[in-house]
């Protein structure tokens, strides 16, 4: 597809093929392998924050590669198209761990939580969902009690990813409990803190090399200078963090499409039916038609959602529907692709032969986490009818 719709810098065409080289070189080799036994892998997310992939619209000063949000979102493509899981890891630590500490940090929180995790040393978290409290966060259950200096956390969280690795969390609490939404409160949790743990780990269906588990709060005692934001803003950090992450998960979704889509193209010119490849009939062909124009048009709706993002760096501008849109029909273009991929391979889709049947586990995760498809709708046609 042309590129003539998008900036692109030689900066950005820089981060893109290192990201893609280094997604070939150094992950396509152990997906596989990292897929089948559900580990977490420390190696390859180390070397991805010493190529600045952790922390990519971080200032150089906070120890992150001070770039824009499409070049993030260009690297981020490229990593999930040869592994969704790293792209994951990646995603959470750009969008819902640093973003939200940059733009409502203090700059003590800034240089104390940023440079660690931006740099890729150290992995952050994001810990909003609980077990009874999903997309309605405002019933969620986990306390946080002022006292004197500190606050004293209580709760459990649940489906947090990157949970067991994390040294670093972005964790909501219910400070006003008859405020719902409003009674909301962020924080700022380190790994070590006596009374903080993390609990049972998922075993997934796909984007299983992601470490996702519950966390545990007990007596959990911080100061009160990790709290992010004013008493109350929780929610508000949260929604403002999830229109980041969305971005995120639209770029992650596009890279499993292409996978997909790149495994089915190969595999329909080469493999013969009936004395001619099966590419040249018209039912594969259709397929591939649909499955491409969908990446495109993902491709377009991703990107745009970026330089949204990037104009309300510097204006009022919000970009919470275009997020919302490249989110929505990414993440269903990826499930609409990687299961016809595995179609057009027939047998060999439902093999763990090849990676076809990972895209396809891996795809369905994109229109459930930071926000349901239903949730996407739900805060598109809102938006459209200026209803809060």
């Amino acid at each position: 597809m042309s590129n003539v719709l998008f900036p692109f810098s030689d900066e950005h065409k820089m981060i893109r093929d290192t990201a893609r080289d280094f997604a070939r070189e150094q992950i396509a080799p152990v997906a596989a392998e990292f897929d089948e036994s559900g580990e977490f892998p420390h190696q390859t997310i180390k070397k991805m924050g010493e190529m600045g992939f952790m922390g990519i619209e971080v200032p150089e000063a906070y120890g992150g590669a001070g770039m824009d949000t499409l070049a993030y979102v260009l690297a981020l493509e490229e990593v999930s198209k040869v592994d969704a899981s790293h792209g994951v890891v990646m995603s959470v630590n750009n969008s819902l761990y640093c973003s939200g500490i940059l733009k409502f940090g203090s700059e003590d929180q800034k240089m104390k939580f940023l440079p660690p995790v931006a740099s890729g040393k150290s992995i952050g978290a994001y810990s909003l969902t609980e077990p009874m409290s999903g997309s309605d966060a405002g019933t969620m259950k986990s306390r946080a009690v002022l006292d004197g200096d500190g606050y004293i956390l209580n709760g459990r969280k649940s489906w947090v990813t990157s949970g067991p690795v994390a040294d670093y969390v972005v964790v909501f609490m219910m400070t006003q409990p008859g405020q719902k939404q409003k009674g909301i409160t962020a924080f700022l949790v380190e790994k070590d803190t006596p009374g903080f743990s993390s609990g049972k780990k998922e075993h997934k269906l796909g984007i299983r090399a992601s470490a996702t588990s519950e966390l545990l709060f007990e007596d959990c005692r911080i100061p009160a200078a990790n709290r992010l934001g004013a008493e109350g803003d929780g929610f508000k950090i949260a929604m403002t963090v999830l229109d980041n992450g969305r971005i995120g998960i639209a770029a992650q979704a596009l890279g499993i499409a292409g996978a997909a889509y790149e495994a089915a193209l190969a595999y329909a010119r080469e493999r013969e039916a009936f004395g001619q490849k099966i590419g040249q009939f018209q039912g594969i062909g259709f397929k591939l038609a649909d499955m491409k124009t969908r990446i495109e048009a993902s491709r377009l709706l991703t990107y745009n959602a970026a330089l949204a993002k990037e104009r309300a760096k510097t204006g009022n501008e919000r970009f919470t529907t275009e997020a919302a849109m490249a989110k929505l029909f990414a993440s269903e273009t990826a499930m609409f692709v990687a299961h016809a991929a595995v179609q057009v391979h027939g047998g060999m889709g439902y093999s763990k032969e090849l990676p076809v049947e990972r895209y396809f586990r891996d795809a369905k995760i994109t229109e459930i986490y930071e926000g349901t498809s239903e949730i996407q709708r739900l805060v598109i046609s809102r938006n459209e009818l200026g209803l809060k």
